[in-house]
């Protein structure tokens, strides 16, 4: 059972902590990492998420994406789900903050609530695809794809792209 931290509306710890269950049942505040990588030849992984999923399945999404636990450092959430959700075991130094995003979220009939912030980060790697080894129950495909295509599939609002509009927009001043 993950345990997480509650935060205010302004993102400061309360001294709360819930299920992952009841974070999202409730609507309360938490904290999660996001980590988008990107390579020299000026492409973005991407996930598909599995048809497991309980929110979002079958969607693309960001590189890599989890909860923070309870009494866990942000970085270290961020190295933790890297290597959980496509295998790669990456040195802290390799992990770039370029922000953080308050998000607001209801979804699947309103039985979730997803009241974030978001601690973005940016890794710098080249890998060929072969070398990330897919969490199965959480990572259905993770492609490469030039940002130009990325950018268009944005554009375009395509069906099965979950949107971050205002975190694509911060990822793209840093890349």
């Amino acid at each position: 059972m993950e345990l997480i931290d509650i935060l205010d509306e302004q993102g400061n710890l309360t001294g709360e902590v819930r299920t992952k269950a009841e974070v999202h049942s409730q609507g309360l505040w938490h904290r999660t990492a996001h980590i988008w990588f990107v390579n020299s030849q000026g492409e973005i992984l991407l996930q598909r998420r599995s048809e497991l999923m309980e929110n979002y399945p079958n969607m693309w999404d960001i590189s890599v994406a989890g909860h923070i636990s309870s009494g866990e450092a942000p970085r270290l959430a961020a190295l933790r789900e890297i290597k959980e959700e496509i295998g790669v075991d990456l040195d802290d130094s390799q992990l770039e903050l370029i922000g953080v995003i308050k998000k607001q979220a209801i979804i699947n009939n309103g039985t979730y609530i997803d009241n974030e912030f978001n601690d973005v980060y940016l890794v710098k790697l080249d890998l060929d695809i072969e070398q990330f080894k897919k969490q199965v129950e959480e990572v259905k495909e993770l492609r490469w794809l030039p940002i130009p295509e990325f950018k268009q599939w944005i554009a375009d609002k395509k069906s099965d792209l979950l949107l971050h509009l205002e975190e694509d927009e911060l990822l793209f001043k840093f890349i």
